[in-house]
């Protein structure tokens, strides 16, 4: 058992470094290997679970204490009230609708009948005749205007929803685990963003041994976005690491000057690593995501704040940010600040692309023109000129209502809703002084950091950036549970 739980952390830790140095999984064989690994992860614990028995798992309808402690008299409690009453829906619910989200994609990619596909998407069954400019109708297609891409999206989709399931069920992911584990992240982060200014500024500028050059800091990811995406989870995440370490510290010292000087070698080196995170999405020259990273310093510096010095701002915090910005601008942030200037024109080109991935989900609104197939169909939307191909909607949400249309962006919107206010909950009902509390709110800040920089880019849909994602889901609904609580 010892052994088996050993090799499923050495294939975790194994994923977490190589998917984002292997330019971000985008390659067709690194998403391979990902989904093997996480393929391997899941049959050694199943193996263990049936020679073993089953283990003590999370339980999702397990009610916060917030949710106990709310009090019916008030007069607002039925809207204090709602984040409890989602919560108390059944905790099978988000398996279910995650089930039949992926049936639905199922579905998009089957053989079917040519009647029923006209029924249920009149304007694929249309596009196929056109295509083949003739009356005759198919005897069998598919919802999924390119299957293959499609079967290819659904592997993804089927391979981290079972990650997560994992996760949230595999007991020996407790909190001694989920710090060894952040750390790994961490050092990833630091090491990207190093490896990501030494090209740059040695003059180099290129991405490990591909042929083509950077006109900014990327780490080993292909594009600017990818790379800030990912440093947007890993740095609140590493700042929460950063707080749970220096929490046992808090009440010992008075004093700014006594606690700079208690805190020991490995906290100033996460510090300092820190500082280096944020050097390199500055120079990653990515506007939203520079604007992502200045709103979750502001959610972080409130929430992080003591609440018993009446502080409405951790200055912790805002001498961190400082520092890396001063930093920054003794090197030089001309060709960042530079590319602010030419905001309109870009924005200007993502509305036409916005305009255009509109008018598909119009035409395909129930159940979508199937799961990445944007790239194929979008040429014939596209109503302006661009040079090269258009290969995503640079907006993930408007993208995934073209491809999975009103019902599967739904189901996603619920089960979201679900496990979102399951974690706020969860996270309120600690203690302040409590460290895996601040674990919770690094890893929420990081994902919504990465979901408000998706509604301008292309993220989540990047493999690193979306195993990452789903990492972070299961270490918020994990940090407060009573086997994580309890485990030392």
């Amino acid at each position: 058992m010892t052994m088996l739980n050993f090799s499923i952390k050495l294939i975790l830790i194994f994923l977490l470094i190589f998917t984002p140095i292997a330019f971000g999984s985008v390659e067709l064989w690194a998403l391979s290997l990902m989904e093997l690994g996480v393929l391997l992860i899941i049959i050694l614990w199943a193996i263990q679970k049936s020679v073993f028995g089953p283990q003590s798992a999370i339980s999702l309808n397990s009610e916060p204490r917030t949710a106990r402690l709310s009090s019916p008299k008030s007069p607002n409690s039925k809207l204090k009230n709602l984040p409890s009453a989602i919560c108390h829906l059944p905790s099978a619910l988000p398996l279910i609708l995650l089930s039949l989200f992926l049936c639905i994609v199922l579905l998009q990619m089957l053989p079917l009948p040519s009647g029923i596909v006209k029924v249920i998407s009149p304007k694929t069954f249309t596009l196929r005749q056109q295509l083949l400019m003739t009356n005759d109708q198919l005897p069998i297609t598919s919802l999924s205007f390119v299957p293959f891409a499609t079967r290819i999206e659904f592997l993804k989709w089927l391979t981290l929803t079972g990650l997560f399931l994992f996760l949230l069920n595999w007991k020996l992911f407790s909190r001694s685990t989920i710090n060894h584990l952040i750390i790994v992240i961490m050092l990833v982060g630091i090491a990207e963003s190093l490896y990501g200014m030494l090209e740059f500024f040695s003059g180099h500028r290129y991405v490990l041994n591909l042929d083509m050059k950077v006109s900014s800091v990327t780490g080993t990811f292909i594009n600017r976005n990818y790379f800030a995406g990912y440093l947007l989870m890993v740095i609140p995440l590493s700042v929460a690491y950063f707080f749970s370490r220096e929490v046992f510290q808090r009440g010992r010292y008075m004093g700014w000057r006594h606690r700079l000087s208690s805190l020991d070698g490995r906290t100033l080196l996460i510090a300092f690593g820190i500082i280096l995170m944020i050097l390199a999405l500055l120079f990653s020259a990515s506007r939203m995501g520079i604007v992502s990273l200045l709103l979750s310093f502001s959610l972080i510096s409130f929430l992080f704040r003591d609440p018993r010095r009446e502080r409405r701002f951790s200055k912790t915090i805002i001498l961190i940010f400082g520092l890396a910005v001063l930093w920054a601008a003794w090197i030089g942030l001309d060709a960042v600040i530079s590319r602010f200037f030419a905001v309109s024109e870009s924005f200007e080109e993502r509305w036409m692309i916005w305009i255009n991935t509109f008018q598909i989900f119009k035409d395909f609104p129930l159940i979508g023109s199937g799961l990445g197939t944007f790239v194929h169909i979008f040429p014939m939307y596209r109503s302006f000129h661009i040079r090269g191909l258009v290969t995503h909607a640079e907006n993930d949400f408007l993208q995934l209502i073209s491809e999975a249309g009103l019902i599967g962006i739904g189901l996603l919107l619920f089960v979201f809703a679900f496990l979102f206010f399951r974690a706020v909950l969860t996270i309120r009902s600690l203690h302040s002084r409590d460290s895996k509390k601040y674990i919770g709110i690094g890893g929420m800040v990081g994902m919504l950091a990465l979901m408000f920089h998706s509604l301008v880019e292309r993220n989540i849909q990047i493999p690193a950036n979306a195993f990452l994602y789903t990492f972070l889901w299961a270490v918020v609904l994990r940090i407060s549970t009573k086997e994580t609580r309890e485990t030392r």
